[in-house]
């Protein structure tokens, strides 16, 4: 905000922003640290220095709403990030399983060089993915960049890959649970090596074959139709 935006805010709308700003911050903070469910609203108030009980009500109305904020605030910017990735890689026309895995990994690897709250965004989304009951549609949010990005890599996985065992899914749940270890540890003066592995790894996970083994069970599996729950083999 330049100084003639900030002369021309009125008074209370500028506090209100601060307060509101303030908040978000602090619920970054400790959700990364407590988990979304594991710290309290009166902590996040007391963190972001509200006396007024009814403040954080005031501008997200509840947890979720909290949540939500935080989450708005980080996502805009990786799925630009991502959308330019996969337009490149259509522009290419090249077929390329590793650069499909960049797309995914480098737009939220540049959240640990966010000063502003983009560790935490990471240790965040990382547990809202790897829960027993993931949380996936707080992330993956309508518009998001995973969509395109799903498209364009179903092509290359095995039928079995996408339709059973949500691969896909599962590569997202690794890459974020690796970034979130990253972001939790000290800052590093250059994270490009543990990126580009982790590029590597994640570009293996998506090409991993079924085996014969592992199709044979899931023959089996289907003979007797003991069909698991939707999503189990996620």
């Amino acid at each position: 905000m330049t100084a003639h935006e900030t002369q021309a805010t009125p008074p209370r709308s500028r506090k209100a922003g601060e307060t509101r700003a303030a908040l978000i911050q602090a619920a970054e903070q400790l959700f990364a640290a407590k988990g979304v469910d594991g710290a309290s609203l009166n902590e996040i108030k007391r963190a972001a220095g509200q006396r007024n009980a009814m403040a954080l009500q005031y501008h997200f109305g509840d947890r979720a709403g909290l949540l939500r904020a935080v989450l708005d605030k980080h996502l805009p910017a990786v799925d630009a990030r991502r959308e330019v990735l996969l337009q490149q890689y259509e522009d290419g026309g090249a077929v390329d399983l590793r650069s499909l895995a960049a797309a995914l990994v480098l737009p939220a690897a540049a959240k640990l060089a966010d000063p502003d709250g983009g560790r935490e965004f990471l240790q965040i989304v990382a547990e809202l993915l790897n829960r027993p009951e993931p949380l996936v549609e707080a992330v993956v949010t309508e518009g998001s960049s995973i969509y395109p990005w799903r498209r364009l890599v179903e092509p290359l996985l095995a039928p079995e890959s996408t339709a059973v065992f949500h691969t896909r899914f599962t590569a997202m749940r690794f890459c974020h649970a690796e970034l979130a270890a990253r972001a939790a540890g000290r800052p590093r003066r250059d994270d490009r090596l543990f990126t580009s592995r982790l590029v590597d790894l994640v570009t293996a996970l998506l090409a991993a074959p079924v085996s014969a083994q592992t199709a044979r069970l899931l023959q089996e599996r289907d003979r007797k139709g003991g069909f698991e729950r939707k999503g189990s083999t996620r």
